[in-house]
C-alpha cells in the first residue's frame, strides 16, 4: 500500500502495555480490549502507515516483581518474557481476523509460533505491508519491554514510539488518586527523568534521547485516537529532546 500524503509518519512503532492488554483490571487478556486495539492498528494499516507493535506481558506476570514470590529475579523476567509471547498471539489473532496480515518475531527462539528476529526480515515484511509484532521483550533479564521498544524502534528505522496506555498523557501525578494533577502536552526526557514520571524507565528513556526517538503518550481506549496521532493532531503528550 502507497502511504497517505496526510500522514504524519510512515512507519510507527506501537507500545501496548500487558495492563492495557487486560481491560479495566489489568489482569488477564481482555477480548474487547484486544479487539479494539486490533481495529485502531487495522485504521492506520489500511492508510498506508508501516505498522510494528511491541507487547508488554504485564497482564499475566510481572519479572521485576518475582522476587516478593521468591522467584529469582532473572528467571521471573524469562517467565514474563513468555507473557509477551502469549499477548503477541493474541493480538496476532485478532488482527488476521480483520484480514490485516501479520508476522510475529520473537527475542526468544520458539519457531513453532514464531519467527526468531531479523532486523531486516523485519523491514522487508514492513515494506511488504504486513502489521509486525515482536514478543519476547530483548531477550534479555533485567529490561523491560519499554527498553525492548525503544530498541526496536530504533533498529527498525521507526520516526516514533507511541505509548498505548489507558490515560490520555503524562501528570505530573496519578490522575486516578489526585483529582488536581496536571497534564503535560510536551515534556523533555530530562524533565521526565527528573521528575520521576515513570513513563518509561531509565534505560529505554536514555536510547530514545540519545537517537532522539520522540514518545507520544495517548489513550488507546478512545475511538480513532492511533488515527489521530498518526495524522499529527494533538493527542497525547510528546515527550522530545
Amino acid at each position: 500500500m502507497k502511504k497517505v500524503a496526510k500522514s504524519k509518519y510512515h512507519r510507527i512503532l506501537v507500545k501496548v502495555s500487558g495492563e492495557a492488554l487486560g481491560g479495566e483490571n489489568g489482569v488477564g487478556i481482555s477480548s474487547s480490549a484486544i479487539r479494539e486495539m486490533a481495529r485502531q492498528i487495522a485504521e492506520v494499516r489500511q492508510m498506508g502507515v508501516q505498522v510494528v507493535v511491541v507487547a508488554g506481558g504485564g497482564n499475566i506476570f510481572r519479572g521485576a516483581e518475582a522476587g516478593g514470590n521468591g522467584i529469582e529475579r532473572a528467571t521471573g523476567d524469562y517467565m514474563g518474557m513468555l507473557a509477551t509471547v502469549i499477548n503477541a498471539l493474541a493480538l496476532q489473532d485478532a488482527l488476521e481476523k480483520l484480514g490485516i496480515a501479520t508476522r510475529m518475531q520473537s527475542a526468544i527462539a520458539m519457531s513453532q509460533v514464531a519467527e526468531p528476529f531479523i532486523r531486516r526480515r523485519a523491514v522487508r515484511h514492513l515494506e511488504k505491508g504486513r502489521v509486525v509484532i515482536f514478543g519476547g521483550g530483548t531477550g534479555n533479564p533485567y529490561f523491560s519491554t519499554d527498553t525492548a521498544a525503544a530498541l526496536r524502534a530504533n533498529e527498525i528505522g521507526a520516526e516514533v514510539i507511541l505509548k498505548a496506555t489507558k490515560v490520555d498523557g503524562i501528570y505530573d501525578s496519578d490522575p486516578a488518586k489526585n483529582p488536581t494533577a496536571k497534564r503535560y502536552d510536551h515534556i523533555t526526557y530530562l524533565e521526565a527523568l527528573q521528575k520521576r514520571l515513570r513513563v518509561m524507565d531509565s534505560t529505554a528513556f536514555s536510547l530514545c534521547m540519545d537517537n532522539k526517538m520522540p514518545i507520544i503518550v495517548f489513550d488507546f481506549f478512545k475511538a480513532h485516537n492511533l488515527k489521530r496521532v498518526v495524522l499529527g493532531h494533538p493527542v497525547g503528550t510528546l515527550v522530545t529532546g
